[in-house]
């Protein structure tokens, strides 16, 4: 059963988003909606277009979703409504298919048995085209979704008739290309399952009357539940009243987005056993080695270059100080579709203490330049409240590849590194000087070794072969409803860039 209460007023205007947020518990005697709720809650951050809690009482599954923040779907009456003992949540930014209710998740099937699923992804599929076909052979129906997401759930719906969740997903999930966290549920029953490449993170946690798997250690902070392990690259899991088992659909080849250290993961966050926040002040201290300046202030863009500005001070012996105050209302630009939003967005984001900054010499630290609209207007910003010397400083290596995998940056064209040297950035986003930390010290950071690691949008080397047709896109499914002939183009020029010729491995 879902329940729809998009026939509201709410506020359907175009927000901010990172990929998505995946939560699952099972724990008989808790308040599992509720639990979900703050999980969710702490995993806002990888996607705000839409929620969505699922809860199986073992007799039946109830779906609530709707576009909108997870505050915004969920209010106490409606927590108290759904109850059971295992529950499925979902935060989303879409990375294929388009902003509807349909497509908001958990997405939900029947089977013939009588039986119900429903299941929340993170990632980002490649093969999504040919899992339509299939799912068509199979009679499988879309129900007006068009998301990668909900053909998973579907033909996975469709083949437990005969084998059973479990089977049917170890069947299943061998087939599927590209990244996939999964976390999905019968009425009795929680699954959760990484992609063999392990490309975004997905973590085991312990109750004291249950079980929790979320895409962040600190989803399972907020819910009480302490860290038990990572989910393994080609794992399925399942829970349920004879305890905890682990299966193998694929011998495991480790490539974790290395993205996740730079941005989208939460500073509180442990990805392998590497706290966010200090991989990120390191990447600040090797920032500042690799591109001192003189200068009186470092200031960070906040949020997410705090860490880094926190580093490079520190490295640099340079004064940190907060130049620019951030309203917390206003969420992140860099993957919203206009110009025109994403230019007013900045200005609502972001404004200078002009007495901390004026006469000074600046180093402004940020995460990563994608357009380069975030910087230019920065800098402008900056000049204009009486900053002397500008000089800026990126977290990361210039981004020259889309993604595939589950994180909307731009196509290739609109990417500024990709047509542009550094000094050439420089001069676009009016920098008296620029530098990027470098691939090497960035994966230094990490503590991982560059072998486990995804960094293709920095050095084009995707670990996830790609279809030779490319026929992949925001907006794929959609397209091929409609007729469209060849690759599936985005609509929004903030798509995956599908026309682009990319490296193959």
């Amino acid at each position: 059963m879902v329940i729809d209460p998009s026939q509201t007023d709410r506020d359907q205007d175009d927000t901010p988003r990172e990929e998505c947020g995946v939560f699952g518990v099972w724990a008989p005697g808790e308040e599992v909606a509720k639990l979900t709720f703050y999980g969710l809650y702490a995993l806002q951050h990888r996607g705000q277009e839409a929620a969505g809690i699922s809860v199986g009482d073992g007799h039946q599954v109830v779906v609530f979703k709707d576009l909108g923040l997870v505050s915004q779907v969920f209010d106490e009456q409606v927590l108290s409504s759904l109850r059971g003992h295992v529950a499925v949540g979902h935060c989303r930014y879409s990375t294929t298919g388009s902003t509807t209710w349909e497509n908001a998740q958990p997405t939900f099937r029947n089977t013939v048995t009588g039986s119900a699923l429903s299941l929340g992804h993170n990632g980002n599929l490649v093969n999504t085209a040919e899992l339509m076909s299939r799912a068509k052979e199979a009679g499988v129906a879309t129900a007006g979704a068009t998301t990668d997401s909900d053909l998973v759930c579907g033909l996975l719906a469709a083949a437990a008739a005969d084998l059973g969740f479990e089977q049917a997903a170890m069947e299943l999930l061998p087939t599927l290309r590209g990244a996939f966290c999964l976390v999905f549920s019968d009425e009795s029953t929680l699954y959760a399952a990484r992609d063999p490449q392990g490309v975004h993170p997905l973590v085991l946690g312990r109750l004291e009357r249950g079980w929790v798997v979320a895409s962040e250690t600190a989803a399972l902070d907020i819910t009480g539940a302490s860290f038990v392990r990572e989910v393994e690259p080609g794992e399925l899991i399942a829970i349920d009243e004879n305890g905890l088992r682990s299966s193998r659909f694929a011998n495991p080849e480790p490539k974790g987005c290395v993205f996740e250290y730079v941005y989208l993961a939460r500073p509180d966050t442990s990805i392998a056993g590497r706290g966010v926040h200090a991989a990120r002040v390191d990447i600040g201290r090797r920032l500042a080695a690799e591109f001192p300046v003189e200068a009186d202030l470092v200031i960070p863009v906040p949020e997410s270059g705090t860490p880094a500005a926190i580093g490079y001070a520190q490295a640099s012996g340079i004064p940190y100080g907060s130049g620019l105050v951030k309203n917390a209302y206003v969420g992140r630009t860099f993957i919203q579709p206009s110009q025109t939003i994403r230019q007013l967005g900045i200005r609502l984001k972001l404004n200078p203490l002009r007495d901390v900054i004026r006469g000074k010499r600046l180093v402004v630290v940020d995460d990563s330049i994608v357009r380069g609209n975030t910087q230019r207007a920065l800098v402008r910003m900056l000049r204009e409240a009486g900053a002397v010397e500008v000089h800026v400083r990126i977290a990361s290596p210039p981004v020259r590849w889309p993604c595939f995998y589950g994180i909307d940056f731009a196509s290739r064209a609109e990417l500024i590194a990709n047509g542009l040297d550094m000094d050439g950035v420089r001069r676009s986003v009016g920098a008296d000087s620029l530098g990027y930390v470098s691939l090497e010290a960035l994966i230094a950071a990490t503590e991982q070794p560059k072998t486990r690691l995804c960094s293709a949008c920095f050095d084009g080397e995707y670990p996830i072969a790609l279809p030779d047709d490319l026929k992949i896109g925001k907006h794929l499914l959609e397209n091929i409803e409609k007729g469209v002939a060849g690759p599936a183009e985005p609509v929004l020029p903030s798509g995956y860039g599908a026309e682009d010729a990319v490296r193959r491995p």
